[in-house]
């Protein structure tokens, strides 16, 4: 009974989305900047709007192995274009004892990311960011680590990744500068590990080769940021089988994908979804054999 009103709540809001945006070309594009502060236990989280990305739907990304019109027909039923799928570009800010760690960087002023602005509306300064967690190596989630110029963007900042994901970042001949850029600051961990006092990685293998989520406890109570595990509301929890164009390794992503909402959905742990609807704070709630968002109440 509590489920099905937060979802009629959840649809609207899709809905008012897409319509607001049913003009958007493809591609990234801007937004206003953001900054939405909740508390995990005593902790400060803050999460940070850096832009908007529209996918066509073409049947290369979402749901490549059933069709674009498999697709359109999902969308419709949810109020929502037929042609594109919308995301937003989210970011995770978490102010501990010691640390004010940043969970990844966005896409980066040259593709239209604002997270500077949305740091600055939440009162911090680049120089205060002592940990920059980088969820996995796509450009939407390392593009902000460095400015339009290529300077660092967070030059106090350890910047930390999973090992694994460091390695297959270094061999991307496209991302060289950036390496060379941000080695100095870099250091990497393993999946279980304590990053920084309060946040673990979590391993959520498929989508890239050390793809890991981060989840934050304190005092009792959990959030699991899931990186790019799930990107839309609609489409990746109903059709978590559905093959994702981006994940590397599909078989074991749509594993992944189903196992990890179905422990979320039993314990009713908070979720930071990067790319679901700003601020992209939720639950994630059982419907039938698949699954649906709930938002969190602001």
């Amino acid at each position: 009974m509590f489920f099905p009103r937060l979802r009629l709540i959840a649809s609207s809001l899709l809905m008012l989305s897409a319509s607001a945006h049913a003009a958007d070309t493809f591609g990234p594009a801007a937004v206003p900047a953001a900054a939405q502060a909740f508390h995990v236990g005593t902790l400060e989280v803050v999460a940070l709007q850096d832009a908007r990305y529209v996918a066509p739907n073409d049947g290369k990304v979402f749901g490549a192995d059933v069709g674009p019109a498999v697709v359109a027909a999902r969308l419709k039923a949810h109020g929502l274009a037929e042609d594109r799928i919308t995301l937003s570009v989210n970011a995770l800010l978490v102010k501990g004892a010691g640390h004010v760690s940043l969970l990844d960087t966005g896409l980066g002023t040259k593709a239209h990311g604002g997270l500077l602005d949305s740091l600055k509306a939440a009162g911090v300064a680049p120089a205060a960011i002592t940990d920059v967690m980088i969820t996995h190596s796509h450009g939407d989630h390392i593009g902000g680590l460095v400015s339009a110029s290529g300077a660092l963007n967070f030059p106090k900042a350890t910047i930390r990744m999973a090992a694994a994901e460091w390695e297959a970042m270094k061999k991307q001949a496209d991302l060289a500068d950036l390496v060379k850029t941000v080695t100095p600051q870099v250091q990497t961990f393993q999946a279980g590990d304590e990053v920084v006092p309060g946040i673990r990685a979590v391993e959520l293998a498929g989508h890239t080769p050390g793809h890991m989520g981060y989840e934050i406890s304190q005092g009792g109570q959990q959030l699991l940021d899931i990186g790019d595990m799930a990107h839309s509301s609609v489409l990746s929890l109903e059709n978590p089988e559905w093959n994702m164009g981006f994940d590397g390794d599909k078989a074991v992503a749509k594993t992944t994908r189903r196992a990890t909402l179905a422990r979320l959905a039993k314990s009713q742990e908070l979720v930071f979804a990067p790319h679901f609807p700003y601020p992209g704070t939720g639950r994630i709630a059982m419907e039938g054999n698949a699954f649906a968002w709930v938002p969190a109440k602001p």
